[in-house]
């Protein structure tokens, strides 16, 4: 009897002792509270394309999406890689859609892509640019997941640098797309702006990504801002590599939106330079 009162006190002790200690641990997992460090970029770039070069773009930077699938947007165009569509002169690469046949489609372009030629996870990307006049052009600065590692689109996230549509000139797009941010759900993080003479002059798409925040720029004045929630890659897949994507789209649901003018093609958006900063880790 003495012994089964003894072992029924060490158990009550024990049982006593193991709530103590529930009540007292820490939850084995935290969001961790995220800083903003205010993170530098280096001053000479890591990769850049001048465009100091005649022909087409240089293969060890770029490569091309090629065909006339829609392209997710219902997009008229086929995409190539001939010298008609992309090619480097006078210190520019232009990038020219045109009113002509090919593959089943009624309109020719370019999209160039950096996809394992130039991927990067934070930095700041500057690309000086002119872009096409006409209703249903729908020109793009934009970048892309390399390793679609969080799934498909927009699971892995987009960003937006720049983008542009024919029917409503001058006003500039800046965005961001995922999984609890993007347009399909009327979600996206996005901010508009308009630029006095986009089609007509050369102006400075900018975009500087930190673990912390996405913040675009124009000529060097923040027009976009998006803070990283610390909630997961549903809101924030910006913690893995991207490339980059230029393109002139024709039509689509955003571009097309308003119809096509026929007569502003051959239509080009031209590029002074792209370069990218790395980011200065803290």
């Amino acid at each position: 009897m003495k012994y089964q009162k003894a072992l029924i006190l060490l158990g009550s002790i024990f049982l006593l002792s193991c709530s103590k200690k529930k009540q007292e641990a820490i939850p084995y997992f935290q969001i961790p509270k995220l800083e903003d460090k205010n993170w530098a970029f280096e001053t000479t770039p890591v990769w850049a394309d001048e465009f100091d070069y005649t022909g087409l773009p240089n293969a060890g930077k770029w490569d091309y999406d090629i065909g006339g699938s829609g392209w997710g947007n219902n997009e008229l165009e086929y995409y190539t890689n001939s010298i008609n569509n992309a090619s480097i002169a006078n210190g520019k690469l232009t990038i020219t859609a045109k009113k002509e046949t090919l593959g089943g489609k009624e309109y020719t372009s370019a999209r160039l892509v950096t996809r394992n030629k130039g991927d990067f996870l934070y930095g700041r990307f500057e690309i000086r640019a002119k872009l096409p006049a006409g209703k249903g052009t729908w020109p793009a600065i934009w970048m892309l997941p390399t390793d679609w590692s969080y799934g498909e689109w927009p699971k892995s996230g987009e960003i937006d640098i720049m983008e542009h549509v024919g029917y409503d000139p001058d006003v500039i797009h800046i965005s961001t797309h995922s999984e609890a941010y993007y347009f399909k759900l009327n979600t996206q993080k996005t901010a508009t702006q308009k630029i006095q003479g986009a089609t007509a002059d050369f102006h400075l798409y900018r975009l500087d990504w930190t673990p912390f925040a996405i913040r675009g720029y124009i000529d060097n004045q923040k027009v976009f801002e998006f803070t990283n929630e610390g909630s997961g890659y549903r809101v924030w897949p910006f913690d893995k590599r991207f490339h980059l994507l230029l393109n002139v789209a024709v039509g689509g649901d955003l571009g097309g939106a308003q119809g096509i003018d026929n007569n502003s093609f051959p239509n080009a958006m031209e590029v002074d330079y792209v370069r990218v900063y790395k980011m200065i880790e803290k």
